[in-house]
């Protein structure tokens, strides 16, 4: 009881927002917090595209057990980790009812696995780089790669203000609630309660809208009154801005690491499948 008491803690709205907070800002000690961006980056373009083309299980087993202790190592939210199980569960319980309405049979589980250990494979390779860089470091990496600089610069205000934005879209919630009147009877399944709760939670989502654009023109204005167009097109701005990223041999160690693993995994799954 005490283990589903704090569980329930997590999931109200403070809990999500310091979660939240935690995911962004939380795991700058791991180790792979202080890898370069740009080695994550192309330690995730390997496991975030390679799982698509690859049917072998061994090779999938292999690389599920991989992705596994890196998002261990990277000290990931247990909300995201519920999250992440709930969504693959219920992906591959909907694609076996379909499949079993449309006339399949115990021959579909093993696709349906398969497809459940790829999406794990990638969700975890995505949760892992993601969750080991700071929205400042993640807008430097990309920005260094050849992204945009709107496009960097709008991931790091979005990482930056999302907590605030659940917790102004939950006390909008709450006022909806306040002014309105709630239905007197349940209905069968509660159905009228829920239909009540969708509509404000629908209606919420309106004065948000308008509070974000105001705040984006409120900053906007800040920005471009300290420089901000000016920074971001002149080229020595971005040297200095970018000059702390270098790599390192703690960046040759994991990505060496981690292509003699798959090498090997590739000689295993040749073993067993001869």
């Amino acid at each position: 009881m005490e283990y589903v008491r704090k569980l329930m803690d997590r999931v109200s709205v403070e809990g999500v927002k310091i979660e939240l907070l935690n995911t962004a800002y939380g795991n700058g000690n791991t180790f792979l917090a202080r890898l370069d961006p740009r080695t994550l980056f192309l330690w995730y373009l390997y496991f975030g595209i390679a799982p698509w083309f690859i049917h072998n299980e061994v090779l999938l087993l292999g690389m599920f057990l991989l992705l596994a202790v890196t998002t261990m190592i990277s000290r990931v939210s247990p909300l995201i980790i519920v999250i992440l199980c709930l969504g693959l569960l219920s992906q591959a319980g909907y694609l076996f009812i379909v499949s079993w309405l449309f006339g399949g049979g115990g021959e579909t589980i093993l696709p349906l696995l398969k497809l459940t250990m790829k999406l794990s494979v990638i969700s975890m390779a995505s949760i892992t780089v993601f969750c080991s860089m700071d929205p400042e470091k993640l807008s430097d990496g990309l920005l260094r790669i050849g992204v945009p600089k709107q496009v960097s610069f709008g991931i790091a205000y979005g990482y930056r203000t999302l907590p605030s934005l659940v917790e102004e879209y939950h006390h909008i919630f709450l006022s909806f609630r306040l002014r309105g009147v709630a239905p007197r009877r349940h209905g069968l399944l509660y159905w009228r309660s829920i239909v009540y709760f969708l509509k404000i939670a629908v209606l919420s989502f309106y004065p948000l809208i308008l509070s974000i654009a105001k705040r984006t023109r409120t900053t906007v204005e800040a920005l471009e009154a300290k420089g901000f167009s000016y920074g971001y097109h002149s080229p020595e701005a971005k040297r200095i801005k970018l000059s702390y990223m270098k790599f390192t041999a703690r960046d040759a160690v994991f990505l060496l690491g981690s292509g003699l693993y798959v090498v090997l995994l590739h000689v295993l799954a040749a073993q067993i499948s001869i």
